[in-house]
This record gives structure tokens, C-alpha cells and sequence, in this order.
């Protein structure tokens, strides 16, 4: 821990008060939450960083698309413009965000929008003429104003919420008793190989509610490198150097899968959503061989027109009761 949130550790109290005093103001109705007669799914966490959003709301995607016409919501954090707005062939990276762009690029049926405001966003999108039968809200836990029908809440293996603490000390957004809204719980990122006396030990440290069933994720990662023209076997970058780009929150998980097969590359690590420089990108374009993350490549990709060696590795969530889950998910949605 930093020693300047160690110094800050004082002010904890005070954002506890201020967070756990707006939360129980919306659950007594004395701030309005607006609720809705179709589904709204909300993906999110208590914590700040990366905790596989993304790919949770790809996995919905890929669960209820083939049924349902989906639409996604978000912020559209860094974005350049404001606003509502509603992705189409025209759009860039910076008019809505790095991970919608990926949505975007992604899902042809998808209808992908940015909203600051989710509760005009989802007006916007039932007003349209193809409106969704199914909204997938991407990091809206803490967006009240919205009150979704399913919540799927987020944990990181390495950072449980519950052996956090809140701003600015710690990570957490908001108290841990904020986790009682979640349908279900999701710790992510987990190692292939937890156990069932770990997965218990975990559960217990969580706490969930009774009828709050808690699930766990790892990331699967392709084999295949993706790029602009090709795609690459990982198999081929034995004996290469290769230069790593990550601007995620979380980039260890990557670096040890890539070590697992003894690759040799040097890694460029960046902050997360980090806005890349025309220095930077100079720099980067006389790396040889560069593998990144894919939300890294939707924000790298417009500067190598004219060149064939930016890569990066798929990934896709894989869960430990995947019928389970689908099956909470399928059911909710059901309902209307």
C-alpha cells in the first residue's frame, strides 16, 4: 500500500458514512430507483480496478444473443464525446471507450451504446425502432438510479472484497454490505486448479446471503494470436523476442500464462485505459513484434495501418457451473 492512502486512512470513516448513507437512502425509497418491465442485467463490482467486466458481458452476450436482440450500456469511461450515443460503422474508439468499442467489434448484432446517465441511456435505446429485448449494463453496481432486475456482482480472486476497505486506504467503491443487491457472486481470475476446500474457504470469507449463489471464473486464453490480416499460433513465438503491451489494471494473470510456455519478451506496462502518445506510439511501432491485450488493441489498431506485427490474445470466461449460472440467467430473463 502506498504511503500516501496509508496517510489517508482517516478519511475512511468519512466515505463510509457518505456511501453507506446513499445507499440506504435508495433502499428506503427516499432516492428514486427506476425499475423496469423488461430484463436489465447489471454487471459490476464494489472495488475499483479490473475485475473481468468485459469478458463477463461478452459471456452474456454469447449466452442470451442467439434468443434475444441485445444491447449494451455503458459509461464510456475516457471517451471524447458526451452524451448518448448509440455506435454505428462510423464510429472510433475514442467516441465511446475501449472495452464498448470491443463489444462493438466483436458482436455484429449487437447494438452497443455509452451513456453517462443509464437511466436516459435505456430510455434512448427502447425508443429506437429495433430496441433490445435484453440490456446488459456494464459496471452500473454502484448506478442506482437504475434499478436493474439481475445483478451479477464481480470479485477478483487476488482482491476479495472482503478482506478490502474503502476508499481512499483501500479499493472498495462502497461498504462491503453493498453485496446483499447481487443475484449472484462471481470471483474471477481464479487458478485452473482451485479446490473445493478453497472455493469453501472463500465462501465463507464472503458471506453471501442465503439464496446468494457464488460462482468461480478463470480466464481461458486462445491459442491462437489475432491480428490485423492473420492470426498466429502461440506455438510460433518459441524462440522469438516479443515486446508486451498491457494498459489493463491487472496484467499478472497474462504474464504468467505467457510465461508458462518459457516465451522471452520484454513487457510495457502501461496504467489502465492509458491514452497512448504520439511518442508512444512512435516508440511502439519500432518494437518488432508486439502482443497486447484486446482491449489494448482496440486503442493501438488505428495506428498501424500500414503495419502487420500488432497481436493480441484472446480471451473468454470460463466458470465452474456454467449450467447453473446460465440457467439463473436464462430464468430472469424468462420472466417477460
Amino acid at each position: 500500500m502506498h504511503l500516501l492512502r496509508k496517510l489517508l486512512l482517516p478519511f475512511v470513516p468519512v466515505y463510509y458514512v457518505v456511501t453507506w448513507l446513499r445507499n440506504k437512502l435508495y433502499d428506503v425509497g427516499v432516492f428514486e430507483s427506476t425499475e423496469y418491465n423488461f430484463p436489465v442485467i447489471a454487471v459490476g463490482n464494489l472495488s475499483v480496478g479490473g475485475t473481468g467486466k468485459t469478458p463477463m458481458i461478452e459471456y452474456l452476450v454469447r449466452l442470451l444473443g442467439k434468443e434475444k436482440s441485445l444491447a449494451t450500456l455503458s459509461r464510456g469511461y475516457r471517451r471524447q464525446t458526451k452524451g448518448f450515443l448509440l455506435a454505428n460503422d462510423d464510429t472510433k474508439v475514442e467516441d465511446i471507450g475501449d472495452e464498448p468499442f470491443q463489444f462493438h467489434s466483436k458482436f455484429e448484432d449487437l447494438l452497443v451504446c455509452v451513456d453517462e446517465d443509464r437511466r436516459h441511456g435505456i430510455a434512448k435505446l427502447r425508443q429506437l425502432k429495433n430496441a433490445p429485448e435484453v440490456i446488459l449494463l456494464d459496471d452500473a453496481f454502484q448506478h442506482r438510479k437504475v434499478k436493474a432486475g439481475f445483478y451479477v456482482l464481480l470479485t477478483s480472486y487476488s482482491k476479495l472484497y472482503a478482506n478490502d476497505i474503502l476508499l481512499p486506504t483501500g479499493d472498495l467503491r462502497e461498504p462491503r454490505s453493498g453485496a446483499k443487491r447481487a443475484d449472484v457472486i462471481v470471483v474471477t481470475k481464479c487458478p485452473k486448479n482451485l479446490d473445493e476446500v478453497e472455493k469453501a474457504t472463500i465462501i465463507k470469507q464472503l458471506k453471501p446471503n442465503e439464496g446468494q449463489e457464488v460462482f468461480f471464473s478463470s480466464i481461458d486464453y486462445a491459442k491462437e494470436l489475432k491480428g490485423k490480416k492473420e492470426e498466429m499460433s502461440l506455438d510460433l513465438l518459441t524462440g522469438k523476442t516479443f515486446s508486451l503491451v498491457t494498459g489493463i489494471a491487472n496484467p499478472k494473470p497474462l504474464l504468467e500464462y505467457l510465461e508458462s510456455f518459457q516465451l522471452e519478451f520484454k513487457h510495457l506496462n502501461f496504467k489502465d485505459h492509458h491514452d497512448f502518445s504520439d511518442s508512444e506510439i512512435d516508440m511502439l511501432k519500432n518494437e518488432g513484434l508486439i502482443i497486447t491485450t484486446e482491449k489494448d488493441y482496440m486503442r493501438l489498431s488505428p495506428h498501424f495501418k500500414n503495419q502487420d506485427n500488432l497481436f493480441y490474445l484472446p480471451i473468454e470466461v470460463q466458470l465452474d457451473k456454467p449450467e447453473l449460472f446460465n440457467s439463473k440467467v436464462n430464468t430472469f430473463v424468462s420472466q417477460f
